[in-house]
C-alpha cells in the first residue's frame, strides 16, 4: 500500500517536471540566442571586477606598507629612539648586519644593553636623544 503510494506520488512528481520543461523549452525558443562571446564575457567579466577590487583594497596598500617598513628599517643609525614590537624602547648603540643593540636603561650608573633583531623594531620616534639625562616631553 505504502509501495503504491510512494509510486504514485514519484510519477505525479515526473509528469509535472516533464510538463514544465516542455513551458521551459517553449519559452526559451522564443527568446533569443546569446552569443558565446557574450556568455563567456558574462562569466569572466565579474572575476576579473573582483580580481581588481582585491588588488585595489588589500594588496596594493599592503605592498606600500611594507615597502615603508623595509625603508624604515634599511634608514636605522645610531642614536634614532625605537621602539619594538614588544613594547620596549630603546636608542640604537650599534648596528650589525641584521642585529641592532639597544640601550635601554641604566642599573647603578651602567647603561643596560640588548641585542634585537632587525626586524623587530615597530618604529622609529620622531624625538632623537642627544643625551639620555634629559627628560623627554
Amino acid at each position: 500500500m505504502i509501495e503504491k503510494f510512494l509510486f504514485g506520488v514519484s510519477s505525479a512528481l515526473a509528469e509535472e517536471a516533464g510538463a514544465a520543461a516542455g513551458v521551459a523549452a517553449d519559452g526559451a525558443a522564443e527568446v533569443a540566442e546569446i552569443s558565446p562571446v557574450a556568455a563567456i564575457l558574462q562569466m569572466v567579466l565579474p572575476l576579473v571586477l573582483m580580481g581588481a577590487v582585491f588588488y585595489f583594497m588589500l594588496i596594493r596598500p599592503q605592498r606600500k606598507k611594507d615597502k615603508q617598513v623595509k625603508e624604515m628599517l634599511n634608514n636605522l643609525k645610531h642614536g634614532d629612539r625605537i621602539t619594538t614590537i614588544g613594547g620596549i624602547y630603546g636608542t640604537i648603540t650599534g648596528i650589525k648586519d641584521d642585529t641592532i643593540t639597544l640601550a635601554v636603561g641604566q642599573k647603578g650608573g651602567a647603561p643596560m644593553e640588548m641585542t634585537v633583531a632587525r626586524w623587530a623594531i615597530r618604529q622609529v620616534e620622531e624625538v632623537s636623544v642627544e643625551n639620555e639625562g634629559e627628560i623627554l616631553a
